[in-house]
Parts: C-alpha cells; sequence; structure tokens
C-alpha cells in the first residue's frame, strides 16, 4: 500500500511504494555479522504463524557515522524447499510507508508458496517498520471521529517526534536502501531478485538505480514511477479510479438495476454531508462497543478512497454510497474505522512521516494544489499532510531519487485498472525504465495483484526463467473483475 497519515478518518488516507549508468553506486554500510537462528514469522492478526530463520544486523543509523550510534535490522529468510536446485533469493520489500516486510509475508505466505520451491525469500524490516528500530507514533483514539483542525495535528505530530526513539531524518528510502545491500553483502549472495509492493517499489526501483549489478529480477506490484513522487496526483488518481468504478456499475445490469447512476448519488451526498454533517451512533465493527462519529463530507472523501483500496471494496461502494443517500450511514461509517483500525495495526506512522514530509511533500507544487480542488478529495491531503509534517527534520535523500532509472535487469510490473493511488500509467513509467519488461493490467482490480488469479503463479515463473520474453500473462489479463455488491446477502445471483 502507499498511504500516508494525515490523522484518522479522511487523513489516514492522504498520507496511506545497477548496470545502467555511470552515476556511482553508494557504498553500503559495512557488512556486519548475520546470525540465523529457528524462529516464527507470526501474522499481525495471529492468525498463523511461519517457520523461518531470524537474525538482527547492526547498522550505523547515520550512514555518514559509520563507528556513531547504530541501530538493528530485523532479518528473516524462509529457506527454499528444492536446496539442490535453488536460485538466488528473492527480497519482499513492503509498502506503506511504515508496513514490516515480516507481517506483509505472514499475511501473504500462501501466494509465495511457487515461489518458495527454488527461492530463499528474504524479508528485511525496512528501518522505522516491526522489529527494525519501529518508529510509531501513537495516536489518540478519537481522532477519526472528526476532522481534525491544523493546530491539533501540528502538536500530535510534534509529541509524536518528541518520542521516537531514532532520529527520522535517517528514515528514509535513500538509507534503507543501504540496508538492504548490507543484508545482501552479509548473506553473500551475488545476486539477488526483488519484490516491491506500492511504497516497497519505490525502495525497489532504487536499490536497482544504486546495487543494480547484483539485481537478477524485479517485481513490482501496484508500482510507483520511478522519476517523480505520486504525492501530487493523489487527488486525480482517487478521482480516476472512482468515475472507473462507478462507469463499470453503470455498464452492469444488476448494479445500475439497483442503484441507477453511484456518480449522481455520490455528488448529491457530498453536497448534503458539506451543509449537513451527520452525528452518527455506532457499534465499533472490532470491539462492538458503541462510537460517536461525525461524518462530514471530508469524512466521507477519507472513507471512498480507503475502501477504493481494494477491489472487494470497489465493489462495495454503490450499495454503502446509495444506503447512504437513503439516511444509513451506519454502513459507509463502519468501513472506516475498520479500515483505520487494520491501519494502525500495521503501519508505524513516524517511519511513514519520516519518508513523506522528506520524499513526497516537497514535490507539491500551488498548481497541484489548485488542480486537487476541483475533485472529490479537495486540497485536505496536502493541508492535512503539511501540518504533520510541520517542524520534522528534512531526511536524508539522494539527489537521484527521482532521477530517470535505466535498468538491464528485467521486470514484471502488475497494475490494477481501478488502482487509486498507483494507476496503469505509473507502471508503464515504472515498466519503460527496464530493457527487459512485461507490464500487466489487470481488469476490475485496485491496489497490489500478488493474491489475485494466476498472478503468484507467474511471478514464480517469471522469476524462474530470469526474463519476460515468452513469458504468457494471458491467464492474468484475462481475469474477470468481481461482481458488484447488490444488497446484504452480497452479489446478484
Amino acid at each position: 500500500m502507499f498511504s500516508s497519515r494525515a490523522g484518522r478518518g479522511f487523513a489516514r488516507a492522504a498520507l496511506c511504494a545497477l548496470l545502467f549508468t555511470a552515476r556511482p553506486a553508494v557504498p553500503a554500510p559495512a557488512a556486519g555479522a548475520l546470525v540465523l537462528r529457528d524462529c516464527r514469522l507470526e501474522h499481525p492478526a495471529g492468525l498463523a504463524s511461519v517457520a523461518a530463520r531470524c537474525g538482527q544486523l547492526a547498522v550505523p543509523e547515520n550512514p555518514a557515522e559509520p563507528a556513531g550510534r547504530s541501530l538493528s535490522l530485523a532479518v528473516a529468510v524462509v529457506p527454499a524447499l528444492d536446496r539442490a536446485h535453488a536460485l538466488e533469493p528473492l527480497f519482499i520489500i513492503a509498502g506503506g510507508p511504515g508496513q514490516a516486510a515480516s507481517d506483509f509475508y505472514a499475511g501473504y505466505a500462501p501466494a509465495f508458496g511457487g515461489i518458495l520451491r527454488r527461492h530463499d525469500l528474504v524479508l528485511v524490516d525496512q528501518r522505522g517498520t516491526g522489529s527494525s528500530a519501529r518508529l510509531d507514533c501513537q495516536m489518540p483514539a478519537d481522532l477519526e471521529l472528526g476532522t481534525p483542525s491544523v493546530a491539533r495535528l501540528q502538536a500530535l505530530s510534534a509529541a509524536c517526534r518528541a518520542a521516537l526513539p531514532g532520529r527520522p531524518q535517517y528514515y528514509t528510502t535513500s538509507v534503507a536502501v543501504r540496508d538492504l545491500e548490507a543484508v545482501r553483502a552479509a548473506l553473500a549472495a551475488p545476486r539477488i531478485s526483488l519484490y516491491g509492493v506500492s511504497y516497497g517499489t519505490r525502495v525497489v526501483e532504487h536499490y536497482v538505480r544504486h546495487y543494480g549489478s547484483h539485481v537478477r529480477a524485479v517485481v513490482l506490484d501496484g508500482a510507483l514511477p520511478p522519476d517523480a513522487s505520486p504525492e501530487p496526483q493523489v487527488p486525480d488518481n482517487a478521482v480516476r479510479a472512482l468515475g472507473l468504478s462507478f462507469a463499470r456499475c453503470r455498464a452492469d445490469a444488476a448494479c445500475s438495476g439497483a442503484f441507477g447512476d453511484p456518480a449522481t448519488t455520490f455528488e448529491a451526498l457530498r453536497q448534503e454531508l458539506a451543509a449537513r454533517p451527520q452525528q452518527l451512533h455506532l457499534a465499533d465493527p472490532a470491539s462492538g462497543s458503541a462510537r460517536e462519529l461525525r461524518f462530514d463530507a471530508t469524512a466521507l472523501a477519507g472513507t471512498v478512497r480507503l475502501v477504493s483500496y481494494s477491489s472487494a471494496g470497489a465493489v462495495l461502494l454503490p450499495y454503502l454510497i446509495d444506503r447512504a443517500a437513503h439516511g444509513d450511514y451506519a454502513p459507509l461509517a463502519a468501513q472506516l474505522l475498520m479500515y483505520g483500525a487494520h491501519l494502525d495495526a500495521q503501519l508505524a506512522y513516524g517511519m511513514n512521516l519520516a519518508v513523506s514530509c522528506s520524499e513526497d511533500l516537497p514535490q507539491v507544487g500551488p498548481a497541484d494544489r489548485a488542480r486537487a480542488a476541483a475533485g472529490f478529495l479537495g486540497v485536505a491531503p496536502f493541508e492535512q499532510l503539511t501540518a504533520l509534517c510541520s517542524g520534522w527534520p528534512r531526511g536524508l535523500v539522494d539527489a537521484d531519487l527521482y532521477a530517470p532509472l535505466h535498468a538491464n535487469s528485467p521486470a514484471l510490473v502488475l497494475s490494477g485498472e481501478l488502482d487509486p493511488v498507483t494507476p496503469p500509467q505509473f507502471g508503464a513509467r515504472a515498466a519503460a525504465a527496464f530493457v527487459d519488461h512485461r507490464h500487466v493490467v489487470v481488469r476490475g482490480q485496485a491496489h497490489g495483484q500478488l493474491a489475485v488469479g494466476c498472478a503468484a503463479r507467474l511471478i514464480a515463473t517469471f522469476l524462474e526463467s530470469g526474463t519476460t520474453r515468452g513469458l504468457d500473462t494471458s491467464c492474468l489479463e484475462h481475469t474477470s473483475p468481481p461482481p458488484f455488491v447488490i444488497d446484504p446477502s452480497g452479489p446478484a445471483p
């Protein structure tokens, strides 16, 4: 996922990732000792656990001070099943920014089953996440119950910074790729492959930019453009995805028959909530406890964007919007609480802001703000991220973080047609940076394709061959989109 935190409610979604050039490689930290021992990786919700080999690798917090303060990177290796014919290890890079690779893998382990046959899977909790000097912020539980003021967001951000155990200026993408290189060296792996999802694709692209001679192949799932931040286009991409989803409903007999034109209903609902915000009383979907929630047009916009991140959510939106338009706001508001709780469990928000404030917000200009004002998100994502970033130190950002990328390693790039944050045009730009590439756009899908249809099997085939030449992607290109939810019982028969 790529999600920058701007409070809860709406603002969660405002924040929610080489042999090619004469540019010199950035030196990696000196490789330390990495001792691996048997361990188990627990699913974040406690649903399952996975056997692995785990260890800690000490790296300097500030790369310019190798003898100074250090931190320990949490590293886990899930060994390949076929040791006799094992290929290069696959490094799995999670999204966010702020999600730990170990948490991401524990939640998607079955999808990596085919890949695990001949590849060790290497999970490095990016610095600031998981068990790698996690930078987290404890936000008050009532923050999603309204639209927080700039002053409140600034105060919460200042309290967060003061409580962080590390210096956030050294928890950026530019430092994270040095850590990956240190782990590669410690594992004595001459070459590696990398899978990145959402924000993790930025990490993969920057690693390729500096250490491409060690890269055999890459998979970019929900790719960010390697030459620009996505932040300026956050409102535009949300509008695009929602418009496509509504158009698909209009073209679907069951959906249009039940809800008419959801775009018209949504716009009327926005205007109604702008004029008359609702004070809702509902049961928390996770705890069952009574909650009160002020639901206004800003909360509506943030909820819709959060729900549209997933394909299952996108096909639920026409029903949720229709219920709200008929006065029943509880199903829509419950989504806000559920998605918010999920983000709280998954993302280290201090690390999220360390990246977002140094790498993304500076790329937003006046023209981006003016253009955003016309969309349903408005300028709130920029205003709230600006408030949260007030007072944060400028992080270590390589001058070439957004330089054009030209790579010789093969790349399989996966995009969802309805992705509201990393749309297919981002995937096309990412794919074009690799000489040997294949870009697959999956019809009717949203953010992240790993668990969709034959995607996992396709990735395994690509990694074994090490090239996109002759790769048959038709099984994924012809995947049917999920049906729309028509009523509480689900899709039409």
